[in-house]
């Protein structure tokens, strides 16, 4: 994982982006937002039309709306019409018990647009919708685009990913019975989270 210079702007982008992931996540309060502007905020994947922020909490908040899809139903091995909050974020959460690193592998531009390369990964060491756990990396690249304002606060997010590449890793397990499922341990301030 690369250790970006203090000060510098890829250090700079990868707080802003991980302050903001962990604000959509974390917080339900729009007062609460340090990243963002929650007034005037949108929100668009891979070319979308973009969404409010009361239009994301709609879609059940910040896994839901990063993995939309227009697959028809029966396709969907992780269907984010069918979850709410607190299921997502218990089926990542269980599938990711020591969590699923952001990490910022290359800056293009600086404010106010900011476009980067990212990775998200993490080892599936918990089951995940059927399927057991496999112990391997899981890993997702991506681009974003933010917006950000005088104050740096984001105004708008473009992202561009294959949700495909974090499912596949997630299906790779052999089929289990959902039923003997067990939600891996995590960390004792945010497991009652949802």
């Amino acid at each position: 994982m690369e250790i970006w210079p203090p000060g510098s702007l890829e250090e700079r982008v990868q707080n802003l982006v991980k302050t903001w992931e962990m604000e959509l996540f974390h917080k339900t309060s729009d007062g609460d937002y340090k990243s963002l502007g929650p007034n005037n905020y949108t929100f668009s994947l891979n070319g979308r039309k973009g969404i409010s922020l009361a239009e994301k909490r709609k879609l059940g908040g910040g896994y839901n709306s990063l993995l939309q899809t227009s697959l028809p139903n029966e396709f969907r091995c992780y269907n984010p019409a069918e979850e709410t909050v607190d299921s997502s974020h218990r089926a990542f959460t269980t599938a990711f018990p020591r969590g699923f690193a952001l990490e910022i592998l290359h800056v293009y531009s600086g404010p106010p647009e900011i476009v980067y390369k990212f990775r998200h990964w993490g080892y599936m060491e918990g089951p995940f919708k059927g399927h057991a756990p496999t112990g391997e990396l899981v890993e997702l690249f991506g681009m974003a685009v933010f917006q950000v304002d005088e104050s740096e606060k984001v105004v708008s997010v473009e992202f561009f990913f294959d949700r495909g590449e974090l499912l596949g890793g997630l299906l790779k397990g052999a089929s289990i019975d959902s039923s003997s499922e067990e939600v891996a341990p995590t960390c004792p301030y945010l497991r009652n989270t949802g």
